[in-house]
């Protein structure tokens, strides 16, 4: 009898990955054994960074409230302790927006904080 091997399923496992790898450098883009080593790590790397973005974004909005409230002689750690006490909730993304883009907002949050 016959070896079946289900050579559809194969050749669109193979393309899925080649799809995927498009546009990249060299051999990783049409060699199928060096393209899924190459898009396995990218999605690793992927995953891995979704997470990583968010730290990265709470961190930047962090030094930016630091550096508007220093502006104040406060600290983010009081101003953040302040912020809780006064009832006012407001994360810190719209924090570091109104205190990049709307500077009197912030002096107002500020003003009531104190």
């Amino acid at each position: 009898m016959p070896r079946s091997v289900n050579s559809v399923a194969s050749r669109a496992r193979r393309k899925k990955i080649l799809r995927a790898a498009k546009g990249y450098f060299g051999r990783r883009k049409n060699v199928y054994t060096v393209a899924k080593n190459a898009v396995e790590k990218g999605m690793l790397y992927a995953y891995r960074d979704r997470k990583n973005k968010k730290r990265h974004f709470r961190g930047l909005w962090i030094q930016r409230i630091n550096a508007a409230v220093r502006q104040h002689d406060m600290s983010y750690s009081v101003f953040m302790h302040k912020l809780a006490q006064a009832g006012i909730e407001m994360n810190r993304k719209t924090l570091a927006d109104l205190a990049m883009n709307n500077p009197e907002a912030f002096n107002a949050v500020v003003e009531k904080v104190k």
